[in-house]
């Protein structure tokens, strides 16, 4: 049986729409995928994090928390946003800049045990760094800090001996 052009013509347009939206799903889902969204200490204390999905956390590594342990790749530390602290365990070498008390985010996934076990670990790259979300949260925390002091101040001038 031979087709009409025009029915020939129809079929071949089907067929490259059928290729085109195959096309369209593969890369889609690819995305999907690959999306990787950041989450502060108090969003995954808060249980706003995806479990069993990989993500960020972002924030500034707890003081006096870094603690290796004796196969000298892996570390444990803790990041916060001076609101919530969340552990981290990464096996790897760090990047040269990190350091307690300064910015860092972390990608990986949340264990089972409560810990974040980090696939990658990112120090910042100069003082002006932060991830948004992480500044944001240490800017809201340094509020509440320069609120109570303003509190003390004025209740100390009111004092008088």
């Amino acid at each position: 049986m031979t087709l009409k052009p025009r029915h020939r013509r129809f079929l071949w347009i089907g067929a490259g729409v059928l290729v085109l939206a195959g096309a369209v799903s593969l890369v889609l889902n690819a995305f999907q995928s690959n999306l990787v969204f950041f989450f502060s200490p108090t969003d995954i204390v808060e249980n706003r994090a995806p479990q069993g999905r990989a993500f960020r956390i972002g924030g500034l590594v707890e003081e006096r928390s870094v603690k290796r342990e004796s196969d000298g790749l892996t570390v444990r530390f803790n990041v916060t946003d001076t609101a919530k602290t969340v552990p981290v365990v990464y096996t790897g070498i760090l990047p040269d800049l990190f350091k307690e008390g300064k910015g860092v985010v972390a990608q990986g996934k949340l264990g089972p045990d409560g810990a974040f076990h980090a696939t990658e670990v990112l120090a910042k790259h100069d003082e002006n760094y932060m991830p948004p979300a992480a500044a944001e949260a240490l800017a809201k925390a340094q509020g509440r800090m320069a609120d109570n002091r303003a509190v003390l101040d004025q209740a100390a001038k009111s004092f008088k001996p």
